[in-house]
């Protein structure tokens, strides 16, 4: 049974459900970062008065609950997505994200509900995992659906932008308010501030992602689906696209555990092992950061142009190379403008990784399977190697083999160098271009190099 191909719809209208879409992705992120960001203050707030170390690692380990929740979410949001449409599923998720970050701005403290304080923390951070993790798969299967094709990675790329743009947006709010209000203030009452913001934008995206179109990709789906019972969800992803779901896990293994390296990771590392000023870490951080948010669409465009594997193999090889030298040559660095340089170096290659990570893995799978196939493995390499990249550098740091950690990234990389050669190029044998649904088998995604 075949399909006619998508028509291309307005630039105009693709920008703007782009913009809808990528909106609540930057909210979730922000909101995401945001906890990690103030746990230092709020700590002890949620947490009976005693050894602060004990206070942050409580609110450690409710960050990891978080992680751990993402591939309930990946699994759960997924096959929402698959079975009542992106736009339900994208609204859905906001929705999460802004109830627990209002759960957090205005839970009262261990000093006036007790344990009852701690516990309205887990249950938001758990909402929060939820809807992070389920966010992934129904943003990159929507991205990857609305835009037109030749397009679908510059569009795509859009994602990661929103993810930064997130991150960076948290690092703002807390300089803005660590200059307005003293440290007392934001330990007493102005770490609420985020929270509050958080979930007030969460509402108005939640509204904008309720008047966005759904892809038609989907509503040709749900009209053939109406009309034939078909198997979807965890069965169907199972048996029917195996050899996908392990591509997209090998896919994402070396830019997961590159991204939060580069990311998260190296801020601590350029404190700890460098002996850079926190403050000018900080600086170091947001101005990389940005230099890497703008260079996802110039990565997107060229995989449009040049194909995914391409763009993927400038990632996996100059991170195999590079990752080892540069972060000697960090750890022993005392300039920040070289230090800068350097992660902007590094982030650059990464970019050939995260401006693809939607649409190389939306393109494997047929509609009804979309969003569970590329959310759930996502969301299970994010919670175990993504979760676990902070906690194994700095454990081979105390143990005297710092590293090793970087033979470790090199390592995670090149399993992300070998899915890239046996896939066969996405973009050729994409199910969004050919127009496949789920009545037509899907073509091999693997296969030996020509």
């Amino acid at each position: 049974m075949s399909q006619s191909r998508t028509p291309a719809p307005a630039p105009s209208q693709v920008t703007a459900n782009v913009v809808r879409g990528c909106l609540g992705n930057l909210i979730e992120w922000y909101d995401w970062f945001a906890y990690a960001t103030f746990s230092i203050y709020f700590a002890a707030a949620f947490f009976p008065e005693g050894d602060a170390t004990a206070q942050l690692l409580s609110t450690a380990v409710v960050f990891a609950v978080g992680f751990l929740m993402r591939p309930l979410g990946g699994w759960l949001l997924g096959a929402y997505a698959d079975r009542y449409g992106r736009r339900r599923a994208l609204t859905l998720s906001v929705t999460l994200m802004s109830v627990g970050s209002l759960t957090i701005a205005l839970a009262p403290g261990h000093a006036t509900i007790g344990v009852w304080a701690p516990v309205l923390l887990v249950l938001a951070r758990l909402l929060q995992g939820l809807s992070v993790g389920g966010e992934f798969g129904s943003s990159a299967s929507y991205l990857a659906e609305v835009a037109p094709p030749g397009r679908r990675g510059f569009y795509s790329s859009f994602q990661y932008v929103s993810i930064v743009l997130g991150q960076l947006a948290a690092l703002l709010v807390a300089i803005v308010l660590q200059r307005l209000l003293t440290d007392d203030q934001v330990q007493s009452w102005g770490w609420r501030i985020p929270f509050a913001i958080g979930a007030v934008a969460g509402l108005v995206v939640m509204y904008l992602r309720r008047t966005m179109e759904e892809s038609q990709h989907f509503q040709r789906e749900r009209a053939k689906a109406a009309a034939a019972h078909e198997r979807k969800g965890l069965y169907a992803l199972f048996t029917e696209y195996p050899r996908q779901l392990l591509a997209v896990f090998g896919l994402a293994i070396g830019g997961t555990v590159a991204f939060y390296t580069y990311t998260t990771y190296l801020q601590k590392y350029l404190v700890n092992t460098a002996g850079i000023a926190k403050s000018t870490v900080s600086v170091i951080g947001f101005a990389a950061l940005f230099v890497y948010m703008l260079l996802q669409p110039v990565a997107g465009a060229l995989s449009d142009r040049f194909g995914r594997r391409p763009v993927m193999f400038v990632f996996s090889l100059g991170g195999m190379a590079l990752t080892v030298p540069i972060m000697t040559v960090l750890g022993d660095t005392d300039s920040p403008w070289f230090a800068f340089l350097l992660m902007t170096v590094a982030l650059t290659f990464l970019t050939g990784y995260s401006a693809l990570a939607a649409i190389i893995k939306a393109e494997m799978f047929p509609t009804k399977v979309r969003a569970l196939g590329v959310g759930l493995p996502h969301a299970l390499v994010t919670a175990t190697f993504g979760g676990l990249t902070e906690p194994i550098a700095l454990a081979l740091k105390k143990a005297g083999h710092e590293t090793v950690f970087f033979w470790y990234v090199t390592g995670c990389i090149a399993l992300t160098f070998l899915a890239t050669l046996v896939v066969r190029e996405p973009s050729r044998t994409s199910l969004l271009e050919t127009g496949a649904t789920s009545a037509t088998p899907a073509p091999p995604t693997t296969a030996p190099l020509p």
